[in-house]
């Protein structure tokens, strides 16, 4: 979809890529709506965006997410970019946490698009893009809660575009590597093709200009990682 014109509402618009994204898809043309808790830090976004407009709101509340909603009013598109991530190995099990990254990474976009698709369906016409995570194609060492949240969101996405098919409904998975952040400095190990978060957005931009359902990114990282799904079980835990 040509942004142009066009009226996204972008959840996970705060910090990292959301807040690249935001400022890429305003400079193609388009009318934003962003959302993230960070109150502060959507109205300082939202300043520098001429016509943006700042809904706060928490993706693990369903009530926030009614609420929001209906003050935003019909929309031609969502973005669904909020994400949780903390570091965490089985042997060091913190269920609190693992909870924690599943309400945001996937079951909030659960509530989000509940509130969405049907105005889309009824229209005909409606635009999604979910941001998984290539660490969504495999289980990964020091990945209890995050990868599963985001398996869980691809798996969503292959659904929802099956689902869809000639409603007028688009929907696409765009999946990124690693990008510098606040969430992957808490990492203590190499990542490869670290990109920045300009980029990572440039290449969402992109993704959301095409016809493509599933965008991974960067490559020769991306092909990695989903070649490690093609790998004999004795092979791909011996690599990992």
């Amino acid at each position: 979809m040509n942004p142009q014109g066009k009226t996204y509402w972008l959840v996970g618009a705060s910090e990292g890529l959301g807040r690249a994204l935001a400022t890429e898809l305003a400079g193609q043309g388009a009318s934003l709506v962003l959302s993230a808790r960070n109150e502060a830090r959507l109205e300082e976004l939202a300043a520098e965006i001429s016509g943006a407009r700042a809904v706060a709101l928490d993706v693990t509340d369903a009530r926030s997410v009614s609420e929001a909603a209906a003050t935003i009013g019909p929309i031609d598109g969502v973005i669904y970019n909020a994400g949780a991530y903390e570091p965490m190995r089985a042997t060091e099990w913190n269920t609190e946490a693992a909870l924690a990254m599943t309400e945001v990474n996937y079951l909030g976009a659960l509530r989000v698009l509940g509130e969405v698709l049907p105005g889309f369906l009824d229209r005909k016409s409606g635009d999604i893009t979910l941001v998984g995570s290539l660490a969504g194609y495999r289980g990964l060492p020091a990945a209890v809660g995050y990868a599963a949240s985001k398996a869980a969101l691809v798996s969503l996405a292959e659904t929802m575009r099956y689902d869809l098919k000639g409603s007028g409904v688009t929907v696409r998975l765009v999946n990124p590597g690693f990008i510098k952040t606040r969430l992957t400095d808490k990492n203590d190990f190499k990542m490869p093709m670290m990109q920045t978060p300009e980029q990572a957005a440039d290449k969402v931009a992109r993704a959301m200009r095409s016809s493509r359902f599933r965008t991974d990114f960067p490559a020769p990282f991306s092909w990695v990682m989903r070649g490690l799904d093609y790998l004999p079980d004795a092979l791909a835990f011996r690599v990992g």
